[in-house]
């Protein structure tokens, strides 16, 4: 079963008329024309769509049920074309954003609050994945935007810096660690640690980390943000790693915030993309704001 839309808006401009020589002219069809189309979608159908008198035309049952439906089809498809001509006309955009947990916990929510109040047409669907899930999906097209650590290898994609991202020990004060001033995170892997949710990207690289060292991190409890983290330790639980931002919201609360000795603590966010020529123009301008400001 066919339906051509020109013959919907038509029959609709029919009923609504009570006139084929009517719908003819709202159509802005020849009435021959228009009594051919109207004969061929009753044909296709199987039914009369029309009742035929002397003062007009009426719709048959079917012809209710068809009026129905093109009427709600035909919204739909003014409603997409609407939506088309706002991309086409370069008003209306939706980029889709991965980002590891610093960079959509720390680093992100000020400056794409700000890109998304001053560009009120463009959309971003947000998503937190571990950097080294980002890339493939970068790679394949399905993610216009990636924020990943500098410690996976973004061989094949064109990068800007967005932001350093060092992480850093939080101790409770009093325990055995906190004298040093700096650590090892080998080290602290010999006491109990709290941790993000093990969906989280830094989850997954802290205990990557971890299993280089030899070892499993002892992580008594997990949650599901830095400031739970911090309130944790800050009972005494036990140690976290987390970004410094993060960490420094506590400074002068019972905790003390070491620098880790090791050289993926300081790590570099970049943002990442396929192919900056063919990204869409709004992507573009979406990077651009977000892009490490200069002398930072």
């Amino acid at each position: 079963m066919h339906f051509d839309l020109t013959d919907l808006r038509l029959f609709l401009h029919t009923v609504d008329a009570g006139s084929i020589t009517a719908g003819a002219a709202r159509a802005h069809l020849a009435l021959a024309s228009a009594s051919a189309r109207l004969r061929a979608l009753e044909d296709s159908l199987g039914t009369p769509l029309l009742t035929r008198g002397r003062r007009g035309v009426t719709p048959t049952p079917a012809g209710q049920a068809l009026a129905y439906h093109a009427r709600s089809l035909l919204q739909q498809v003014d409603r997409m074309q609407d939506d088309l001509g706002d991309y086409a006309r370069g008003l209306r955009g939706r980029v889709r954003l991965l980002c590891n947990t610093a960079a959509i916990s720390e680093y992100l929510p000020e400056p794409l609050g700000a890109f998304l109040r001053d560009h009120p047409n463009i959309d971003v669907d947000l998503e937190e994945r571990a950097s080294h899930r980002i890339v493939p999906e970068l790679h394949a097209g399905s993610a216009d935007v990636g924020i990943i650590s500098d410690a996976v290898s973004l061989q094949g994609l064109e990068t800007f810096p967005f932001r350093r991202d060092r992480l850093v020990l939080m101790a409770p004060a009093g325990h055995p660690l906190a004298r040093a001033g700096r650590v090892d995170f080998a080290a602290t892997l010999a006491h109990d640690h709290v941790g993000l949710a093990q969906t989280s990207a830094i989850a997954a690289y802290l205990d990557d980390h971890a299993a280089r060292a030899g070892h499993r991190m002892r992580v008594r409890v997990r949650v599901n943000n830095y400031d739970a983290m911090a309130r944790m330790v800050i009972q005494g639980v036990g140690l976290a790693v987390l970004p410094r931002p993060a960490a420094l919201r506590w400074r002068g609360a019972r905790v003390l915030i070491l620098e880790l000795d090791d050289a993926w603590a300081d790590r570099k966010l970049m943002l990442c993309v396929r192919d900056w020529d063919n990204l869409p123009h709004y992507a573009q301008a979406l990077i651009h704001a977000l892009r490490e400001p200069v002398g930072t």
